[in-house]
C-alpha cells in the first residue's frame, strides 16, 4: 500500500485507516476485465460531454475554466483520496487535540492506531455508498493528481456507479452520465467562481478553531460510529436520538458557523440537483423513471443500522440539504431566472442563509432589491 504521506504518529494513524478501510471494503459487483474498460472509458466520455451541457444550462463558466481532473476510480482509491482530503483540512483540529493528550498514556500509546482502525472502518462503510464527489480541498499526490493552485479533482466510483444500475434497473448508459451532470455541476462552481472554494475552507477552519473538544471524547464519538457497523444498537435499546460527530463540537460560534456551512452545502446540492433534472430531459431519455427510483432509494434508506450510522456522521442532514437546496433554488429560478439565480455566486454576502434557504423569496428580496435600488 502506498503512503499518504508524512508520519502516522499523532490523533490519527493515517496509513493504518487506508489499510483497514481497503482491508475491509466490500468487494464491487462482478464485471469482466472488458466490462470494467467499457464503463470507465463510458465515464470518462460522459464527464467530458457533460462540462458543455452543464455550462449552458447554468450560463457559467467557460470552455477553457477547468484545470481539475476527472478521475474514475474504484473504492480503494475513494478511500485513499478522502484520507489525504481528511488529514489536509484536519490537521489544525488534531494538532491542538494532539497537545491536549500529553501525559495520557493510554492516548499517547494507542490512541492513534485505535482511531486509525476505526476510521478505516468508517471509511470502509462510505466507500461502497459515493457514486462521485468533488474533492475540494485534495492535495495532489503522484497517484491522484489534482488540479492547479489549489484546485480540486472530480472522482467518479466506477464499482458503486454500476451496483446502484443495477440494483434501480435503469439503462446504464443513461444513468452513467445522469450522475456525471450531478458531480459535472460541482466542478462547474467552483470552477467558475473563483472565491468559493477559500470562502469555505475559511469557514471549516475557523469553525475547527473554535472546537474545545476533550480527545478523550472525540476517541469515544469515533469508536461508538464503528461499533454500529460490527454489532448495531443493542437488541432493546430505543434510539435516544444521539448528536451526530458535527454536532459534538458545536460552542455558540460554531453553531453560527455551521448555519453558514448548511447553507453554502444545501445551496450547492441543490443546485447539482436541479442541474442535473434540468438538463436531464434532453440528453438522459430514461431520465424520469431513473429520478423516481432514485428518490425512492434515498428516502427508503437501508437497515436500522444504516440508518443509524447515517444519523451519527450526519449524512440524514446531507440528504435533507439535496431536497431543501433544490426547492430553493427551483423557486429563485422561477421568479427571477437563471441570470436572476446567478447573482448568488456575486460574492460570500450574496450567499443564502439558512433562513432564506428554508424562505426564497427573502432571498430574492434582500439580494435583488439591494443590487437594483
Amino acid at each position: 500500500m502506498t503512503s499518504i504521506g508524512g508520519a502516522s504518529s499523532g490523533m490519527v494513524d493515517w496509513n493504518l485507516a487506508v489499510a483497514t478501510a481497503i482491508r475491509l471494503v466490500r468487494p464491487g459487483p462482478e464485471v469482466s476485465r472488458d466490462e470494467a474498460r467499457a464503463v470507465v472509458a463510458e465515464l470518462r466520455r460522459h464527464a467530458k460531454v457533460s462540462e458543455g451541457h452543464v455550462r449552458g444550462f447554468t450560463r457559467l463558466g467557460t470552455e477553457e475554466m477547468h484545470d481539475t481532473p476527472v478521475l474514475v476510480v474504484d473504492r480503494p482509491g475513494w478511500i485513499r483520496a478522502n484520507v489525504a482530503g481528511f488529514r489536509e483540512l484536519l490537521k489544525p483540529l488534531l494538532d491542538k487535540m494532539e497537545g491536549r493528550r500529553s501525559g495520557n498514556a493510554i492516548l499517547g500509546a494507542v490512541g492513534g492506531k485505535v482511531t486509525g482502525v476505526e476510521l478505516g472502518m468508517l471509511l470502509s462503510f462510505l466507500s461502497s455508498r459515493v457514486l462521485g464527489q468533488y474533492e475540494t480541498f485534495a492535495p495532489a499526490t503522484r497517484e491522484l493528481p489534482a488540479g492547479a493552485d489549489g484546485g480540486g479533482r472530480l472522482l467518479l466510483v466506477a464499482p458503486n456507479i454500476v451496483h446502484v444500475e443495477r440494483e434501480l434497473d435503469v439503462s446504464p448508459h443513461d444513468f452513467r452520465l445522469w450522475v456525471c451532470l450531478h458531480e459535472e455541476t460541482h466542478r462547474t462552481q467552483f470552477s467558475a467562481v473563483p472565491w468559493l472554494r477559500d470562502h469555505l475552507e475559511g469557514e471549516i477552519q475557523s469553525f475547527l478553531a473554535e472546537t474545545d473538544v476533550d480527545p478523550t471524547t472525540f476517541l469515544e464519538r469515533i469508536r461508538e460510529a464503528a461499533q454500529s457497523l460490527v454489532g448495531g444498537r443493542p437488541e432493546g435499546e430505543e434510539d435516544d436520538g444521539g448528536r451526530s460527530l458535527v454536532e459534538l463540537v458545536q460552542s455558540p460560534a460554531q453553531r453560527e458557523i455551521l448555519a453558514r456551512l448548511t447553507a453554502v452545502m444545501s445551496l450547492l446540492e441543490g443546485h447539482a440537483d436541479f442541474v442535473m433534472d434540468g438538463v436531464g430531459p434532453d440528453v438522459v431519455p430514461t431520465v424520469a423513471e431513473i429520478r423516481e427510483k432514485f428518490q425512492q432509494r434515498r428516502a427508503k434508506g437501508a437497515s436500522r443500522l444504516d440508518m443509524a450510522l447515517r444519523k451519527l456522521l450526519g449524512l440524514d442532514a446531507k440528504l435533507r440539504q439535496y431536497k431543501d437546496g433544490e426547492r430553493f433554488v427551483r423557486a429563485v429560478v422561477g421568479q427571477v431566472g437563471m441570470d436572476g439565480f446567478n447573482r448568488v455566486w456575486t460574492s460570500p454576502n450574496t450567499l443564502p442563509t439558512k433562513a432564506e434557504i428554508a424562505k426564497p423569496a427573502d432571498w430574492v428580496a434582500r439580494v435583488h432589491r439591494k443590487a437594483d435600488s
